[in-house]
């Protein structure tokens, strides 16, 4: 745990009790959330056992959706780092055997996407 409670400190990071408050609902019998990136709306949320993605929808976001990715079913990965001139860096997952990405994101600079390579590379090649 204390790998993971170091990179709390980040821009962009979002604090275990935090995330823990708002998000414990969606937990199961021994999952325990171990960190969380927010990006604008939307939070991403690496637990011992999958990844949470939290997408606030519409203008007051009051619609939620909640997607569940157990690490085992993530085929590859990649990040790509912001640029001089682009301001955003992004992130693509695959899940199970699609040819394009499941999942695409842009961080803005205020997230270490390192970190989040990090953490996504711990689960997916720990599962």
């Amino acid at each position: 745990m204390g790998f993971f409670s170091a990179l709390i400190g980040n821009a962009g990071a979002v604090s275990q009790e935090s995330l823990v408050k708002d998000y414990g609902k969606l937990l199961i019998e021994s999952e325990e959330i171990e960190l969380g990136f927010k990006l604008i709306r939307d939070v991403f949320i690496f637990t011992n056992k999958r990844l949470i993605l939290v997408e606030k929808q519409g203008l007051t976001a009051s619609k939620i959706e909640y997607k569940s990715i157990t690490y085992k079913s993530i085929s590859r990965f990649s990040v790509e780092t912001a640029g001089t001139f682009d301001l955003e860096a992004e992130l693509k997952i695959w899940v199970s055997s699609e040819t394009h990405p499941s999942i695409v994101k842009q961080f803005n600079k205020s997230v270490n996407v390192y970190d989040v390579h990090m953490v996504l590379a711990t689960h997916v090649l720990n599962s």
